[in-house]
Parts: structure tokens; sequence; C-alpha cells
């Protein structure tokens, strides 16, 4: 059995009664850093074994894990925040399972684009979910794409690189299109700045930007 598991964004309050039960009975909990997990299972008082699992080793340990599944193990995946799979590993896992027939349960909880999306002031009730635009390869040609969207837009970016990614939008979908950007979402300073590209541009272009962000981009009109 396989469990994924959602933890919080940052306040530590927001997770589920069920998702402590289910930490607490697995075998094992596969977790991207394991310092950053250590913290969370502390304050809940979870004490299991802890084992890496992240984009830089999922393939090589893809068939162990399933091998230690058919053995009959139960594991629970979790992130540093967040549900598994949405932008972070999971997916090879659990499409493996599948194919071997291994149960797989996802619990609901805590995913960053939601909260993000509800608070934008942009519809919702179509959507596009893009997480990470490609970094280099590939950028030009879904910005292309995307430009005649319709439906609003979620993109996941780091704080480093958010101006940049602003400044293709205005490239790409005009400086007046209605956006918003939600960074530190859930902790003590939590921002949620709406505008046209142009002036959230403009904002974050004199600020030392932190935290993870969401942005949020209205679709053609």
């Amino acid at each position: 059995m396989l469990y994924l598991v959602p933890t919080p964004l940052g306040n530590l309050k927001d997770i589920t009664f069920r998702a402590i039960e289910v930490l607490n009975a697995v075998d094992v909990i596969l977790c991207e850093d394991t310092r950053t997990s250590s913290k969370l299972l502390q304050h809940y008082q979870i004490q299991k074994p802890l084992s890496p699992y992240h984009q830089h080793n999922e393939h090589k340990i893809l068939q162990h894990l399933i091998e230690q599944l058919q053995a009959g193990k139960t594991m629970a995946v979790i992130t540093d925040a967040g549900t598994p799979g949405i932008s972070d590993p999971a997916f090879l896992l659990v499409r493996e399972c599948l194919k071997n027939n291994i149960k797989v349960e996802c619990l609901p909880g805590a995913t960053a684009f939601v909260p993000a999306l509800v608070n934008s002031g942009l519809p919702i009730n179509r959507f596009a979910f893009e997480g990470f635009l490609p970094l280099k390869k590939g950028r030009h040609t879904l910005l292309t794409q995307l430009a005649t969207e319709e439906r609003t837009m979620v993109f996941y970016e780091s704080p480093v690189r958010l101006v940049k990614t602003l400044n293709d939008f205005i490239n790409y979908f005009g400086a007046e299109r209605k956006c918003s950007v939600s960074r530190e979402l859930t902790k003590m300073f939590e921002e949620n700045y709406h505008g046209t590209l142009s002036e959230v541009c403009t904002y974050y272009s004199n600020k030392n930007v932190k935290g993870e962000i969401v942005i949020v981009v209205q679709g053609v009109l």
C-alpha cells in the first residue's frame, strides 16, 4: 500500500488528522528532504524511518521501492510542502504501483495553487495548471502557445526567477493582462499582490523576494 500524504505549506496546523494517523501507521516515510520533514514529524511526535525520495534518485530507487511494497511494506510519500506529485516527485512511483497492482491512496490536503487561485480574483471555473515553466528548451514554444489560452493560468516559480518570468509574460501576453502573485502562503509574511503584469512586475522589481511563489494569470479575453 502506498499513501500520498499532503503536508503543510508553512503553518504546521494545516495538516489533517487522517494524515497524522497514516504517517503513524506506515512502515516507512519517503520524503524530499529528511531535514525538512523531520521538523514536521517531530512536531507531531511521529517516529518512523525516513528515506530520501526526490527528483535526483527517484529513477534509481524505483524498482527497489516496488519490491518492498510487493513484499508487504506500507509507505507514505511526503514532500517539503503540499501534495506529492504536484510539481514534486510521485508520478513515477504511482504509475509503477498501478502497473503492479499495488494499491495507491492519495489523501486530500494542502496544495499551494488552490489558495493562490481562489484569492486571485480571476475566473476559476476553468483554469490551466502549468507548474514550473521550462528554463530554456521549450520555453518560447510553450509561452507562444499560452498567449492564446482562454483559461486562467497557474504557474509555480522561484523567487530568483520571478521578475524574469513576469517580464516574459509581458512580452508574450501583453503588459495589461491581469495577474496575481502569492508567496509565503499560510506563513506569517504571506503576500498576495494583484494588478496588471506591468504593475506586478514593477512592484517586485524593487523588492528582495523570498519564499515559494504562485503566479496566476488571466486568460486571453
